[in-house]
């Protein structure tokens, strides 16, 4: 009972830090009605898959490292 008292609580309090925020930006009157991305665009995606997929590749070889290495002991 103590644990369920204790989590509504905690749930409560980090509701209310939720509304805490800012509001938005309104947006600016150069992006209304044009054909660019939505939001302005200019997030560098590419540099980010890359090391995704780099830190996947490299836990998949520890992983078959340590499975090698397991069948030998």
């Amino acid at each position: 009972m103590k644990k369920i008292i204790l989590l509504t609580v905690f749930a409560a309090i980090s509701s209310f830090a939720l509304l805490a925020q800012a509001p938005p930006t309104p947006p600016s009157s150069a992006n209304q009605g044009g054909t660019g991305p939505v939001g302005g665009g200019g997030a560098p995606i590419g540099s980010g898959i890359v090391l995704l997929i780099s830190l996947a590749a490299g836990y998949g070889a520890k992983k078959v490292f340590t499975g090698m290495n397991a069948d030998k002991e």
